[in-house]
């Protein structure tokens, strides 16, 4: 066990820890449901730019990504960099919108404002059963990069890191909420910034400049310098179907769209736009090509997510390895305690109180009840990650893919097109999940496209014909 590397780890959780007890003060003073799920709204554009960006930065982008750059070569950093403009997007398409009907109608959640839009309850149970089973998929992706991380860092087995870490985001969601989530994202999108910088000029350095990794790069195989990758491998149609997934269909997140509710005014969206573009773009380049180069150091893992904290073992000292140790399990902690809150908030606001409003008012109640099924769904998050895949970036694709073709059209047209109506949604979501999810599973690709691509397709027409539909049967009734 490297205590070197442990040390500074465990000063950084105690930080993060603090700041998810001071949180929970705070939700002592005000509306539970309010504070617990949006933070009361309060959000500046600093804290936005560095929740959207941390939330999106995932395990695939310190871990799967880098993995999938250490195997692939230089190409895959290019392909990553069209992530950059997914914050400017996000909150470009969604923030305004969001924000005023988040407010108007008091939604926590991205079902109420699907229920106040459509005025429909059977679209609000699929879609809490769409994101269910999304968000589990794509939770898992991030407990399996956690334990990887610690495992190979720390230096223990597979099953300990991740109890060690599920213990830990468990515990810090469960005690703060929605605010000490935002929190947390400010502190720890700052750290992976420095972390990502540091780590790159480590790896440059550690293979003797730019032009000597290249040329190591080039001997194992010339082709990790081609931009299309060993094999051609990223084409036009998987660099299209790269840019839907990654950066168009952002805008279908829901993880990412409830962050349009809680900013504090339409400044702070601005400069949350523009300070998280800029983030993103750091933090993209410099863990992608920390991969890539990384192939010049260690070129024989048989397991290419281990890339990123076998780097920060062999050319960091070990307290800047533990320090920089955090940024990954900051962009992991960071995007899973987003879920986690989104995943309580179906159980509770969306199924419980639907069902019994008369419980709204019972703060006591549904504090307990809301900490309870974060702390069970961490529990069951342990078991499905007990099993971990040589790449996580396959599985956190999937998810992705998921969640925009049930909800990309659903919230788009919903907010943009007035005669956008409940038979439309329905369908879309039914559609593109159901499309998406045996196009994927029966590995069938339609001209040679990711699944996500014709699933967005079916899903838009779905929704046209269907609310064609729709507005016949309103206008007979």
């Amino acid at each position: 066990m490297n205590l070197g590397v442990i040390f500074p780890l465990v000063i950084y959780l105690a930080f993060i820890f603090g700041a998810a007890i001071y949180a929970y003060v705070k939700r002592q003073r005000g509306d539970f449901l309010t504070e617990y799920y949006v933070g009361n709204r309060s959000m500046t554009g600093f804290v936005l730019a560095m929740t959207t960006a941390s939330t999106y930065a995932s395990a695939s982008s310190f871990v799967g990504g880098p993995g999938a750059a250490y195997k692939y070569g230089l190409g895959w950093v290019l392909l990553a960099m069209i992530q950059v403009p997914a914050v400017w997007l996000a909150l470009g398409a969604l923030g305004k919108k969001f924000a005023m009907l988040s407010r108007e109608t008091n939604a926590l959640t991205i079902n109420d404002l699907l229920l106040y839009r459509y005025k429909n309850k059977y679209l609000v149970w699929i879609a809490s059963i769409a994101l269910l089973i999304a968000f589990f998929a794509a939770m898992t992706t991030q407990f399996i990069g956690g334990g990887r991380l610690l495992e190979t860092t720390i230096g223990i087995n597979y099953t300990q890191s991740l109890l060690i870490f599920a213990l830990t985001v468990g515990l810090y969601t469960f005690i703060g909420g929605f605010r000490a989530v935002v929190l947390t994202d400010t502190i720890q999108g700052t750290v992976m910034i420095l972390g990502t910088m540091i780590l790159l000029g480590a790896v440059i350095y550690a293979a003797g400049g730019t032009e000597a990794a290249i040329t190591k790069l080039t001997e194992v195989d010339p082709q990790l310098v081609s931009p299309y990758g060993p094999n051609n491998m990223l084409d036009f149609q998987f660099m299209t179907s790269f840019w839907v997934l990654v950066c168009f269909g952002v805008v279908g997140l829901p993880h990412t769209a409830v962050r349009c509710m809680a900013f504090k005014d339409s400044k702070a969206l601005h400069s949350g736009m523009l300070i998280g573009t800029i983030i993103l773009s750091i933090i993209m380049f410099g863990m992608h090509l920390s991969g890539a180069l990384g192939r010049a150091i260690v070129p024989d893992l048989t397991i290419p997510d281990q890339v990123i904290p076998t780097l920060m073992i062999k050319v960091l000292p070990p307290i800047v390895a533990g320090i920089f140790l955090a940024a990954p399990m900051s962009a992991i902690m960071s995007t899973i305690d987003a879920q986690l809150i989104q995943s309580s908030a179906i159980f509770v606001k969306d199924i419980y109180l639907a069902a019994k409003p008369e419980k709204a008012n019972n703060q006591k109640l549904i504090s307990r009840f809301s900490s309870l099924i974060t702390l069970t769904i961490t529990v069951i998050l342990v078991f499905l990650s007990l099993n971990p895949p040589d790449m996580i970036i396959w599985l956190n694709l999937f998810a992705f893919g998921g969640l925009e073709a049930a909800f990309l059209w659903v919230i788009v047209l919903g907010i943009y097109w007035n005669k956008a109506n409940a038979y439309g949604a329905i369908a879309s979501m039914v559609v593109g999940l159901g499309s998406y999810i045996y196009l994927t599973v029966a590995k069938l690709k339609l001209l040679d496209f990711h699944a996500i691509v014709p699933a967005l397709v079916f899903g838009l027409i779905a929704f046209l014909i269907a609310n064609k539909i729709g507005e016949r049967k309103q206008i007979k009734a």
